[in-house]
């Protein structure tokens, strides 16, 4: 059985820094594309960022030159450093995986999915 478990987020100040992990088990996951994607309270889960197996990446406009994901693929963990946080990007911040190797930006792209780490930028 697949699970994506995330890690590392929590509150922090406007400005500051969190990196998110994303632990996957059940299977390996190093020719697959990951991403992350957020939910703010009372809006759709849109796409924040994503890494193909051979390291390309994909970023949304509102996090690009602030965000940067990575993935350890001896550990079968996905990464999301966050730095310059804004109040905008408090959300739940959602894990998830692919059966295939190309880079996706919508949710459908995505097979398995992890139960979401929280993080709350204060202004």
């Amino acid at each position: 059985q697949v699970q994506l478990v995330e890690s590392g987020g929590g509150l922090v100040q406007a400005g500051g820094s969190l990196r998110l992990s994303c632990a996957a088990s059940g299977r390996t996951f190093s020719s697959n594309a990951m991403g992350w994607f957020r939910q703010a309270s009372g809006k759709d889960r849109e796409f924040v960022a994503a890494i193909s197996w051979s390291d390309g990446t994909r970023y949304a406009d509102s996090v690009k030159g602030r965000f940067t994901i990575s993935r350890d693929n001896a550990k079968n963990t996905v990464f999301l450093q966050m730095n310059s946080l804004e109040s905008e990007d408090t959300a739940v911040y959602h894990c998830a995986a692919s059966d295939t190797t190309m880079i996706f930006t919508t949710r459908s792209g995505y097979n398995y999915w992890g139960q979401g780490t929280q993080v709350t930028v204060s202004s």
